[in-house]
């Protein structure tokens, strides 16, 4: 069973310049993953931050299940916590010091086995001329592959 990709965050690659990705497990409760299982959540303005060596994701939304008492004195964009080893927490909290990077989730899904995981990116925001450039170029490659369509092989 391939992995169920649940969410993603489908700016973060306009906002932001990715250097690296990593899978972290979350802690949710019961509700919580029912709520996953049927898509209701979203990962649009979220962001993580390694707080006394442990990592949290922030504005998280997932709605909550509707067959479920507890489910509803739940807060849907309450801080979940992330499960990392030890080792990666560090190498994060470093990276973390140099201006201008932050941690983002891309996406949410269960893996093979059944268990939420989440995609997080080490990113650098990008300045407002760098997305420009980088629709120029996308435009230019768009145009000269259907210029080119046919003749090339």
């Amino acid at each position: 069973m391939p992995q169920k990709i649940v969410c993603t965050n489908r700016k973060a690659h306009h906002l932001y310049e990715i250097e690296e990705t990593l899978e972290a497990g979350i802690q949710l409760l019961g509700c919580e993953v029912k709520s996953l299982r049927e898509g209701r959540a979203n990962l649009n303005d979220s962001f993580a931050r390694v707080v006394d060596g442990e990592v949290y994701l922030y504005n998280f939304h997932i709605s909550p299940y509707p067959h479920s008492l507890e489910a509803k004195n739940l807060d849907p964009t309450r801080t979940r916590k992330l499960l990392l080893h030890k080792r990666e927490i560090k190498r994060l909290a470093g990276k973390l010091q140099i201006k201008g990077y932050t941690l983002i989730p891309l996406k949410v899904y269960f893996n093979e086995r059944g268990l939420a995981k989440v995609e997080l990116a080490l990113a650098k925001g990008k300045k407002v001329f760098d997305r420009r450039e980088d629709i120029k170029r996308r435009e230019l490659d768009r145009e000269l592959h259907r210029k080119y369509k046919g003749k090339i092989k």
